[in-house]
């Protein structure tokens, strides 16, 4: 395969595809997808294993918003206990470190939201390629080997589906790893509501700003319904009719 041949895959591989509706899938395909996304969260063993994907985004909702307000992204470090942190260098208020520090919670749910949507509108090829690149970032700003083997993970199987798969694979997967996200933004959300910590968001929010610890923790849950409605909406075009 010569340049011209891998830059006319790579040109094929970026190009918006038919939604999923038109492609005229088996509805039990789609259930399927749904149903994939709702047991991840909902069963302990396949959460344990696979919660720290919400994890990941959280961590580069962090960082991505970072990026966009002027701070530096210097680091990622992921915990086998699921748990992470973004280091982005700026100041130490104002309202750039409020964004980045408020970006984190709400990340799941909204990438989930846009996964969902890219999935079933033919949007899964480039939605995939630039999930790649931004997982490749992460991956060179990784501080342990625990984050490296995920984040090489994350980017490898991301690299395959959107190199390998076809259009009904992608969307499929996008269906189901949003759906994921955006249940599991509620869970991680309800886990830091249930035991606070002095170095939770919602409290470094707190300290950083006038507002109290719950006006943060409103905000979140506003920013996970929204979410939530945009996904249910989109589903029940999908598979409501």
């Amino acid at each position: 395969m010569d340049l011209l041949d891998v830059w006319t895959a790579v040109a094929d591989r970026t190009r918006p595809g038919p939604a999923l509706a038109t492609l005229g899938l088996p509805a039990a395909a789609v259930w399927a997808a749904l149903a994939a996304g709702l047991l991840v969260v909902a069963l302990p063993p396949l959460w344990r294993a696979l919660r720290v994907v919400v994890t990941v985004v959280h961590e580069l909702g962090h960082a991505v918003v970072g990026v966009l307000v002027g701070r530096s992204f210097t680091g990622l470090v992921l915990r086998p206990d699921m748990s992470g942190h973004a280091v982005t260098v700026g100041r130490s208020r104002g309202p750039g470190r409020v964004a980045t520090t408020w970006a984190g919670y709400p990340a799941p749910a909204l990438v989930g939201a846009g996964a969902v949507l890219a999935g079933t509108s033919g949007w899964a090829p480039p939605v995939l390629l630039v999930t790649a690149g931004v997982l490749l970032v992460g991956l060179l700003r990784s501080r342990s080997a625990y984050t490296v083997l995920v984040m090489l993970a994350a980017l490898g199987a991301t690299g395959w589906l959107w190199w390998s798969g076809d259009g009904e694979a992608q969307g499929l997967a996008l269906l189901a790893v949003g759906v994921m996200l955006v249940l599991g933004a509620w869970r991680h959300l309800g886990a830091v509501t249930r035991e606070p910590g002095s170095g939770s968001d919602p409290a470094v929010l707190a300290r950083i700003t006038p507002l109290p610890r719950a006006v943060w923790t409103v905000s979140f849950v506003l920013a996970l319904a929204g979410a939530t409605w945009v996904v249910a909406d989109r589903l029940w075009t999908l598979v409501g009719r």
